[in-house]
């Protein structure tokens, strides 16, 4: 039955028996209306709407619920859906809005996948052009430098060779950022020795001490999860070294009851009341592109709290 004819009939309901009442029934209405009489009615009306709202509300609570599920909703943190109750409309309603969840997030992880992938591939393109290309370049002109400051008088010497050292530490500088844009160790020795390589060349600011804890008998991730799980934790430590104000810096990958688990945590400034921002927001993206549960916290002593659960099922993830 449709909410539309359930509403009628229970206020219909209630109308034909209070008609009832008053034909049937011994009580009748004076003129002038009597104390009594007055009481017994607005005894009556008021019995009439607590029934009606008490009907209405247990027929319009899973309206409410999904009400509730539409204000809170985050395609990034997916949420139990509504459970489908009542009939009619309703029921087909909450359907409805479940199966639109289910749309929104397939597109949304199709979208953001086909944007990472994009953004992985350019990030590649521009490593290698770094590498190859001004490299290569800077190599060269080291090299000459090098020819050069060997011919050169005494007085010149001291000098060519400050340009010298600056022209490498701008090549060192391309290298590492090279680097950071496609990790070569990553595809080389794999997911542990790109973590050590991330830990050990990040510069990091005075006070601050790095702690690593990598397991290397983990189950087999695959190339994209293992590209997931190194950005996520690449952007940890970015986060930590350039805002955090820690002076102890944990990395941690282990194996865990569902699969594999990163663990990043300091003791610096923490997550406080700062708003999603976009490197935050990239990380949830990242994680749900594998099916990854990502959990953004305090620790316990008010820092920084990053988890990320990997599940491996069939031997890979």
């Amino acid at each position: 039955m449709s909410l539309f004819w359930r509403i009628f009939l229970l206020n219909a309901a209630v109308l034909v028996a209070a008609g009832a009442l008053l034909l049937l029934g011994p009580i009748t209405v004076s003129a002038p209306v009597v104390l009594t009489e007055a009481l017994i009615l607005a005894g009556g009306m008021a019995l009439m709407l607590g029934a009606n709202a008490l009907l209405l509300r247990l027929g319009l609570a899973p309206l409410q619920r999904v009400t509730r599920a539409m204000t809170t909703i985050d395609l990034l943190s997916p949420r139990p859906r509504p459970e489908v109750a009542g009939e009619g409309e309703v029921a087909a309603l909450i359907e409805t809005f479940n199966s639109m969840l289910d749309r929104l997030e397939a597109e949304r992880a199709t979208s953001s996948a086909r944007a990472l992938w994009a953004q992985e591939a350019e990030r590649r393109r521009v490593a290698r052009e770094l590498h190859d290309e001004v490299g290569q370049t800077m190599t060269a002109v080291l090299l000459e430098l090098k020819r050069v400051t060997g011919r050169a008088p005494a007085p010149l010497r001291d000098e060519l060779a400050q340009v010298q050292e600056i022209t490498r530490g701008g090549l060192d500088e391309i290298r590492r950022i090279a680097r950071r844009l496609r990790p070569g160790v990553l595809d080389e020795l794999g997911l542990v020795s790109a973590l050590t390589a991330l830990s050990t060349e990040t510069p990091t600011p005075n006070g601050l001490t790095i702690r690593r804890r990598l397991e290397k008998d983990l189950p087999p991730l695959g190339d994209e999860a293992e590209l997931v799980v190194y950005r996520i934790a690449q952007e940890c430590v970015t986060n930590t070294v350039r805002h955090a104000g820690a002076t102890v810096l944990e990395l941690s990958l282990r194996r865990s009851a569902s699969g594999v688990e990163l663990r990043v945590r300091d003791d610096g400034r923490g997550i406080g009341d700062v708003t999603e921002n976009a490197g935050l927001r990239g990380m949830r993206e990242r994680a749900l592109l594998i099916g990854a549960t990502l959990t953004i916290g305090t620790g316990a002593t008010g820092g920084a709290d990053v988890r990320l659960d990997v599940p491996v099922r069939n031997g890979s993830a």
